[in-house]
């Protein structure tokens, strides 16, 4: 029953993705939505191309499963006939067989059979004991699980590719946030500069300066927010939502989230890993399979019964109240394998390398995850070490811009040194914006490492 309702539901999923894919994307609405990245995940594993892909596969499976079922089942059959013999075809027989008056040897031809036939029957067989029909009734709950794996490693990797692109816009609106204040502050400089360039305390020499570091800094801005734009679009393609649909992105950076729970090693399980759990359903499949052809070596062992009526005539008349004759048979059908010609030996030894194989992978797969685990774990440490240093440049930076300021507005500081201060502190925040996206890259490809997305 359990089995029913899934296939149930799943069929129902594929409704709505064969309607999806009749729309080919989700109607652009006008309203403009609102996600978190949380919001932004669920919606990729309803939309995403590739999870729906993986749902679909997993659907294939539970109906193949349902075939398999059926092979235990009966399989009833019916068949008619219905013959028209205008010429019958003769056979010589020797009379002297049916009459001893007629000398031995007197062949006459003889017509077997009426011109009509008519004939209806029904088939049943079934299955008592097969070895192939056995194994694939057992390996029934392992594909399923091997597609349902496929489809979570699937949502696996689309939620690491949407962490990474919302994080990117995210990152981006931190440093527009930041540029705008450097602007804004710039133009304050410039149009001071400018009030003490017509008192004639400053050069000119001053105010161009200014006015160039201005310009830089706005085709700066507009370089964050045409990356931002195209990043918005990245990610929009991410979670399957169409391109042209506003979004808006609520959550922010914490640095202090970013650097929190780096895992010990100790802690760690392979069976986290999804593609751990797909190698180790992968090797007990393709042990069923070892199975099965080992277990070709038994008999199997049928059984069949046919019921039916038939009826022979000379003349039409099968509409009438006449006598059908009724038949019915059924019996055993054993066949024993004796000698195939070394096949299922070979078959044998082909399956069981295939499964020494998957060992081969698994522990393969355990050295990549553990190198990948000291790669990510080590990248992610070095990058908020960078980080730090880069946030400690920034705010030093900050300061000296705004001591810089301060000397310059009292007379004992030069335009030059403000421009020499800010273009530094520009430097500390690119290098600190940089810094931000490692670290977001990074401590996503820790978490995956780990099994924790």
């Amino acid at each position: 029953m359990q089995f029913k309702w899934k296939l149930v539901a799943l069929t129902g999923l594929m409704l709505q993705l064969l309607t999806y894919a009749n729309a080919q994307q989700p109607a652009v609405s006008s309203e403009t939505l609102r996600f978190s990245v949380t919001d932004a995940v669920e919606y990729a594993k309803k939309n995403q191309y590739a999870v729906k892909t993986a749902q679909l596969a997993e659907l294939q499976q539970i109906a193949k499963n349902k075939e398999v079922s059926g092979l235990a089942l009966p399989q009833v059959s019916a068949a008619g006939l219905y013959q028209d013999n205008p010429i019958i075809q003769k056979q010589l027989i020797d009379a002297s067989n049916f009459d001893p008056n007629v000398p031995k040897g007197t062949l006459v031809p003889f017509a077997f059979g009426l011109k009509y036939n008519a004939s209806g029957d029904v088939n049943v067989n079934q299955t008592l004991f097969d070895p192939s029909v056995l194994v694939a009734l057992q390996a029934r709950e392992t594909l399923e699980l091997l597609a349902r794996q496929g489809v979570a490693k699937s949502e696996i990797d689309v939620k690491a590719e949407v962490y990474k692109a919302y994080y990117n816009v995210v990152a981006s609106d931190k440093a527009l946030a930041i540029l705008n204040e450097n602007i804004a502050r710039t133009r304050k400089t410039l149009d001071e500069t400018r009030e003490i360039y017509k008192n004639g305390l400053v050069e000119k020499l001053d105010v161009d300066r200014l006015v160039v570091q201005l310009n830089n800094a706005l085709a700066e801005q507009v370089r964050i927010q045409n990356l931002r734009q195209v990043g918005l679009a990245m990610l929009k393609y991410r979670i399957g939502l169409p391109i042209k649909q506003p979004l808006e992105l609520t959550d922010t950076l914490s640095n202090e989230a970013l650097k929190a729970d780096i895992q010990d090693a100790g802690q760690f399980n392979y069976t986290n890993r999804i593609e751990y759990q797909l190698m180790q359903s992968q090797k007990r499949a393709n042990e069923y399979n070892l199975k099965r052809y080992r277990l070709a070596a038994l008999p199997s062992l049928n059984a069949f019964g046919k019921v039916g009526a038939s009826r022979q005539t000379n003349s039409f008349d099968f509409f009438q109240s006449q006598m059908w004759y009724g038949y019915v048979s059924w019996g055993l059908n054993l066949q024993v394998p004796i000698f195939s010609g070394m096949q299922r030996r070979r078959q044998v030894d082909q399956a069981m390398l295939v499964v020494k194989q998957s060992e081969l992978d698994i522990e393969d797969l355990k050295n990549n995850i553990d190198l990948d685990q000291i790669n990510s774990t080590t990248t992610l440490r070095n990058n908020i070490k960078t980080l730090e240093n880069m946030e400690e440049n920034m705010a030093l930076a900050k300061d000296v811009y705004e001591t810089t300021m301060i000397k310059y507005r009292e007379g004992v500081g030069s335009s030059l040194e403000v421009i020499t201060a800010e273009s530094q502190l520009l430097t500390a925040q690119n290098n600190y914006f940089n810094a931000l996206y490692n670290v977001i890259v990074s401590r996503v490809d820790y978490m995956k490492a780990y099994g924790k997305l």
